[in-house]
């Protein structure tokens, strides 16, 4: 009796640590989706594409990081670059010189389009906060669904904005994203990531953007029911075209 009591105890400490071993943390979802997802081809390429019939390009090298949005008009050509530290505008090669606010406008449009184009990527910059919510299904498929907020420090102007994600469990690519926001009246949104390709290592999708219908009382954190419900409205697509992803040394 004592020697199967002692067995049955071993097997039960055995099957503990095998589940402590497989149970991941945010923060390993997040680099293995990272990883996955263009891993150091991220800091070693520089990325190009159209969105809405402008051009956006992105070079990290050594931690500084260039982001830059290119217009172009029958008579001129409208060139926002971002920095780590700054933002400037030119018209054709002259620097033109922006009030705070309005410059402070056109930086957080211009990083806003290349945050989505290159998660996972941005999950790990020093002021996001990521929290495991657990396991969630969607379309019979298991996903890890971890919560977003960041810090007020480096957070930029959206720093009160919520987001989820969701992990596929097997891949770790995040197939489904939602953001509740509260600049312009705030919102949700809810995105589902579709056209899938890898160009130079780095995976990119397309999205179709979701909002709640209207007059619809939501909770954001169950904003992946309605989706399976089919309760949520197409609002846009979101597309990117020409992409080019060019090494660099």
């Amino acid at each position: 009796m004592k020697s199967f009591l002692y067995l049955f105890s071993v097997l039960g400490l055995l099957s503990c640590k095998s589940s402590t071993h497989n149970e991941m943390t945010v923060q390993q979802i997040v680099d293995k989706s990272i990883q996955i997802s263009g891993g150091e081809g991220y800091d070693n390429s520089k990325v190009s594409f159209v969105f809405r019939d402008r051009t956006y390009e992105s070079l990290n090298r050594n931690g500084k990081k260039l982001l830059k949005r290119i217009t172009r008009t029958d008579s001129v050509t409208i060139t926002d670059k971002k920095t780590n530290t700054d933002f400037q505008r030119f018209f054709n090669d002259s620097l033109i010189v922006l009030p705070d606010t309005l410059a402070n406008t056109y930086a957080n449009s211009v990083n806003s389009v290349h945050y989505f184009s290159r998660l996972p990527l941005g999950l790990n910059d020093k002021a996001v906060k990521k929290e495991l919510l657990g396991e969630h299904t969607i379309n019979e498929k298991t996903y890890y669904k971890v919560k977003v907020t960041f810090s007020q420090e480096n957070g930029g102007d959206d720093f009160e904005d919520t987001y989820l994600y969701w992990f596929e469990k097997q891949s770790f690519k995040p197939e489904f994203l939602a953001y509740e926001f509260h600049v312009n009246g705030g919102g949700i949104r809810f995105r589902e990531a579709y056209n899938e390709r890898y160009i130079g290592g780095i995976r990119f999708v397309d999205y179709n953007n979701f909002k709640p219908q209207k007059g619809a009382q939501v909770d954001f954190f169950k904003i992946d029911s309605l989706f399976e419900k089919n309760e949520l409205e197409l609002l846009s697509k979101i597309e990117l075209e020409n992409i080019q992803v060019t090494p660099i040394d």
